[in-house]
């Protein structure tokens, strides 16, 4: 099925009752008959007696993300959380997406580790579900989605170059693509989706407000109209907020005692980056571009965008750029390059834009990042082993891929809600 524009909200009765009858269960999971049950002290009293242990220690439990299509009737979210009881699965959150021909319901839930996947779905399947995907979930999942999605929208607001980031953040594991208005050559790309985006099942296509387009992924589990709608409202924020990116800069003193200030650039350094590159040597910008000195300039508008990526200026104090670093979105990994001018090289001004780099990969979830550079290329050979983090070389026509595993900064862990 294919949607294109924002689909119709849905009606505001089709939910209502669908979140009456979630707190419904809640309370039925949560209280028991108030003149039947023992009391407390009669319990602890019994188990005293018959010499059980008073205390027992909790069952190991996992956390899963569940998604299952259901008929959008009454009774039928109903049955599927009876059969999710019956396996003493505990439902921490529940999402919906209405569709034209049913709902797509969307599970946090804490099951005991031993009961396997596929249990989970054979029981959804069983209750009248269809579709069923599932995934572990994490800690990152706990927060609900109104917070996250202002979280998302907030760093957003902030920094431009959040806006890739947010969109695979609200989405879990999908692939984002910038695709540029034109190429480097100077020609225009007929990929430009129109105004109101397209979705189609696993691919959404957005209009990006800085030029071109963005083009989300997720093989594995379609888009939902709801997702789109949310994607859209993220792209807008973007196109209302404008460029913008933090300028706060930090002053680092180098060992030879020249200070240098090192600072978020974007495309108004780009003046700058060109004189920088004016001073380099013909070696020096064929060790970063790998091709042709004179198409180096041309790369540098795409390189300094925020929607592909970060990229750290060093500059001195009398305002001369000489340093540039990279940190390029690619999937699942993020690359790292450098360039630094020939008069400012091997005195640490690379190296410490390396680290800043890295930090910000693994802040934003990366899990390894990579340098494409050449054997010959020892700064950058030594910078990257002077990170002290595992490296993998691999080696094909004379091209170097250095790539290093990171440890992504830990989510706060927030405490379980008590099962019901």
């Amino acid at each position: 099925m294919t949607f294109r524009a924002t689909p119709e909200p849905p009606s505001p009765r089709r939910p209502r009752w669908r979140h009456e009858l979630v707190a419904w269960w809640s309370r039925r999971q949560d209280h028991a008959p108030p003149d039947t049950s023992p009391s407390p002290a009669a319990d602890a009293h019994t188990a005293h007696a018959a010499g059980a242990p008073e205390t027992t220690d909790p069952e190991a439990t996992t956390l899963w993300r569940m998604r299952a299509t259901v008929r959008d009737e009454p009774g039928t979210l109903a049955a599927l959380c009876a059969a999710l009881a019956g396996h003493r699965v505990d439902i921490l959150a529940l999402q919906t997406h209405p569709l034209t021909d049913g709902t797509v319901d969307e599970f946090l839930l804490r099951a005991p580790e031993a009961l396997p996947s596929t249990e989970l779905s054979d029981a959804v399947a069983a209750a009248g579900g269809s579709d069923t995907w599932v995934e572990r979930a994490d800690a990152h999942d706990l927060v609900d989605a109104p917070t996250r999605a202002l979280t998302l929208a907030t760093r957003t607001a902030l920094d431009a170059a959040e806006l890739p980031l947010a969109l695979r953040q609200l989405f879990g594991r999908c692939t984002i693509h910038s695709v540029p208005a034109k190429s480097f050559s100077g020609r225009s790309l007929e990929s430009t989706p129109p105004a109101e985006g397209v979705l189609e099942e696993t691919v959404m296509r957005l209009r990006d407000p800085s030029g071109g387009a963005i083009i989300i992924e997720r093989p594995y589990l379609p888009f939902t109209p709801t997702e789109f709608a949310r994607a859209r409202a993220l792209v807008e924020l973007d196109a209302r907020l404008g460029p913008r990116i933090p300028h706060d800069g930090d002053v680092l003193t180098l060992p030879e005692g020249n200070a240098i200030t090192v600072r978020r650039a974007d495309v108004g350094d780009l003046a700058a980056a060109r004189e920088m590159h004016a001073r380099c040597s013909p070696a020096t910008l064929g060790l970063r571009y790998h091709g042709s000195v004179g198409d180096a300039d041309r790369y540098l508008a795409h390189l300094l965008s925020p929607r592909f990526g970060r990229t750290l200026a060093a500059y001195t104090a009398s305002g001369r750029l000489v340093a540039l670093g990279h940190l390029l979105w690619d999937g699942d990994e993020a690359e790292v390059a450098l360039i630094v001018e020939d008069e400012w090289q091997r005195r640490g001004v690379g190296g410490e834009l390396l680290r800043r780099l890295v930090a910000m990969a693994a802040e934003t979830g990366y899990g390894c990042v990579y340098a494409v550079t050449q054997s010959a290329n020892t700064g950058m050979v030594t910078a990257m082993r002077s990170l002290e983090l595992p490296l993998d070389y691999q080696i094909e026509q004379g091209t170097l891929v250095i790539s290093a595993r990171l440890d992504p900064a830990p989510a706060p862990v927030p405490p379980l809600p008590h099962s019901r």
